[in-house]
């Protein structure tokens, strides 16, 4: 993510059949990662969309959201009794992250693609090294 565009194809639109066993490879491996560990989520599926499919960003982070709004929902629709759930946190939270999604997507207006790339490989890189310095 951090790359310059010269490392990898961000303009093609239709996927090879080696980019399809690519693409079914980094699914299982992220799925199986967010299965296992919990994690996954938008710090490998976008990398994952950029890199194979060659998206371009701001689409990834969309088809990203997609893909973890499904996935969160399968997960809590299979993991949860309905007299567990504190409905007055869970509708704040998804209010908050409603929220958020708006602003997020009136501020993506005034951020270039290539910038958010390269801000989200930072954060990226940088939360990478806080999880690893705290796991040691």
């Amino acid at each position: 993510m951090l790359r310059d565009r010269k490392h990898y194809n961000l303009t093609k639109t239709l996927l090879s059949g080696h980019d399809y066993v690519l693409l079914a490879l980094s699914g299982v491996l992220i799925g199986s990662l967010t299965g296992l560990a919990g994690i996954g989520g938008g710090f490998l599926i976008i990398p994952a969309l950029v890199v194979v499919v060659g998206l371009p960003m701001k689409r990834a982070i969309g088809t990203s959201l997609v893909i973890i709004g499904v996935n969160s929902l399968i997960g809590f629709l299979s993991d949860t009794r309905l007299d567990y759930i504190h409905w007055p946190f869970l509708l704040a939270f998804t209010t908050l992250a409603v929220l958020g999604i708006v602003i997020g997507s009136y501020l993506s207006r005034f951020i270039s693609g290539i910038q958010l790339r390269k801000g989200f490989g930072w954060f990226i890189m940088g939360l990478s090294l806080i999880i690893l310095g705290k796991e040691l």
